[in-house]
């Protein structure tokens, strides 16, 4: 049996690895659909490339392209631009980085899957079909375009996100995944399919097939924001553009956010203080995503609650049955909000 290529190491030299390294690293992001006709030797391909440049990261493929965020020396940034674009279907791809530079804690190792799509939005078909995208914004259009009366604003990303930081005049539905957004979006804006709708999201992979979605539903003048979050503010502090994006940006990997300006919008989960920082709970059981304050996460030891707190120090049998009973208590939890 031929062995694919895949990280070796066990956690404890990945860690020691990750500790030994003195060169800042680059956080980066980049996103295309197109036709990969055999994924699994795609990511065979992207695994030789990148492992040897000391990339860390998540990278998924699927047959309709690749979503890849993770991070490089400094150093090496552009060598790891050039290699990626040299691959089949990657000529000229925008490799975004992070708004935090020098970041070393967002990945510890590179991880490339094979996945069924590139975002789980539970469409069908030609559902959002990111061949039907709707026409991008710049940053400086973008911020014209905010100050039109009649616009809609609409954040597409999770309510975890959008509670710490978003665009003004943004509607931010308070939903747990994409695949319950996109339908609550039609639904709730039926009377607004022939004034202008702008959207965003984080890097613009899920606004591709958000955009094509609601012009397939006879929204007739639908915009979405030219590389999502990310692009907007390298754009703008570049161009010495105001922000009107406010707080900060979620990021799925481990720092759980780069802060864009300085407001907090947002209160601890545990005292209602104000904060703006995720953490998961540090009860392996729970792992619940939550915001809090620096005295909240101290006095708990990072985990969410009193209860939490007391399971850590739990026996080992009684802490895996706690894990299985909550589990299961999630599945049932999923079930239900998916056959709403």
């Amino acid at each position: 049996m031929i062995k694919l290529p895949h990280n070796q190491l066990s956690p404890e030299q990945v860690l020691a690895r990750l500790a030994a390294e003195t060169e800042p690293r680059t956080p980066l992001s980049c996103y295309r659909y197109f036709q990969v006709t055999d994924p699994k030797a795609f990511r065979d391909q992207l695994y030789l490339t990148l492992d040897p440049l000391a990339v860390f990261g998540r990278i998924y493929v699927a047959h309709e392209g690749i979503n890849a965020q993770f991070s490089a020396p400094q150093s090496r940034v552009e060598e790891v631009k050039e290699q990626l674009r040299s691959l089949p279907g990657l000529a000229g791809i925008d490799v975004k980085p992070g708004i935090a530079q020098g970041k070393d804690e967002a990945f510890i190792k590179l991880v490339v899957k094979v996945k069924k799509s590139l975002v789980a939005d539970g469409l069908v078909g030609n559902e959002g079909d990111p061949v039907l995208a709707a026409p991008h914004l710049s940053a400086a259009e973008f911020n014209a375009a905010l100050d039109l009366p009649e616009v809609t604003v609409i954040d597409m990303r999770n309510g975890y996100e959008s509670e710490v930081g978003h665009f003004d005049r943004a509607w931010c539905p308070e939903v747990e995944t994409f695949r319950e957004q996109l339908p609550m979006v039609v639904e709730k804006l039926q009377d607004k399919k022939d004034s202008p709708v702008l959207m965003y999201c984080t890097g613009g992979i899920r606004c591709e097939k958000a955009s094509a979605y609601l012009r397939q539903h006879g929204f007739s003048d639908v915009r979405q924001l030219e590389g999502g979050i990310l692009g907007y503010v390298r754009d703008i502090r570049n161009k010495g553009l105001p922000s009107r994006f406010h707080g900060r940006n979620f990021v799925f990997d481990g720092r759980l956010g780069e802060k864009v300006t300085d407001e907090i919008l947002a209160q601890c989960f545990i005292c209602g203080a104000p904060a703006d920082e995720h953490q998961n709970c540090a009860d392996t059981a729970c792992h619940r995503l939550h915001i809090r304050c620096p005295a909240c996460a101290e006095r708990l030891q990072d985990c969410c609650s009193e209860d939490c707190l007391a399971a850590k120090q739990l026996p080992e049998d009684q802490h895996l049955e706690r894990r299985r009973r909550l589990a299961a208590e999630r599945e049932i939890f999923y079930q239900r909000s998916k056959n709403r």
